[in-house]
Order: structure tokens, then C-alpha cells, then sequence
């Protein structure tokens, strides 16, 4: 980890580091004929990563795209779903390859964090 870190177990009353991985997908991304977002999820799943979510944005843009918004009429697929997942360092360096070719040309942003409360068993 950055600055020489390292990732504690994580008793009680100290500090534990974790990475937070988030991932900025389209709605309308696929992997596999089947929604990437899902996917994503699904493979996290596989590996066992301690905790996942996907959340799907009534507003965003991406880059330099327009703006988009969410209508009863039609959200054109291109509204933003972001997934974000914590770990150990060690875990998420191990889905990172996969997860890099899952959403190629995605932005994925990683970030080390501090695990506040809770444990990453």
C-alpha cells in the first residue's frame, strides 16, 4: 500500500486499511450479451470480495458527454451506474485484471480507505 501501509486484521480499537474500488459504467454496458453492472457484481460475488453495491444514477454524465436525466419517457440508456466495492488490498489486486477487462475503456478509480467500524472478515 501507498507509504508503506499495511493492511491490519483488524481487532477491535484499531485501525484497519481496506481499498475502495469504484467504477463508473453506463447503464446500457454490457459484458457477455448481459448487463455489466450485474456482472460485475456476479464476478465480485465469485471471488468473494467482502462488499458490493451498484447504484444507478437518476443524473450524470460521463467525460466530457452531455448531461443525462432520468424521464418516465426515456432515459436513452446512457444514465450512469456506478459500482463500488471494499477489500483487502491483496483481494482487490487479485480481480483487478479481470475487472479492468470486464469494463475496458470505463473509468476505475481506487482509492486506500479506513475501515471505521466493522470488520472485512
Amino acid at each position: 500500500m501507498a507509504g508503506g501501509t499495511e493492511l491490519t486484521p483488524g481487532g477491535r480499537g484499531e485501525a484497519k486499511m481496506a481499498v475502495q474500488v469504484t467504477m463508473y459504467l453506463h447503464e446500457d454496458d454490457q459484458w457477455e450479451r448481459r448487463s455489466l453492472h450485474l456482472q460485475v457484481l456476479k464476478y465480485l460475488r465469485e471471488e468473494n470480495v467482502f462488499g458490493a453495491v451498484a447504484y444507478h444514477a437518476v443524473a450524470g454524465f460521463m467525460g466530457r458527454m452531455r448531461l443525462k436525466t432520468a424521464t418516465l419517457v426515456d432515459a436513452g440508456g446512457k444514465l450512469p451506474v456506478v459500482v463500488s466495492f471494499v477489500d483487502t488490498d491483496e483481494h482487490v489486486q487479485r480481480v483487478m485484471p479481470r475487472l479492468k477487462e470486464m469494463a475496458a475503456n470505463r473509468l476505475i478509480v481506487r482509492e486506500n480507505v479506513v475501515v471505521e467500524q466493522g470488520d472485512l472478515d
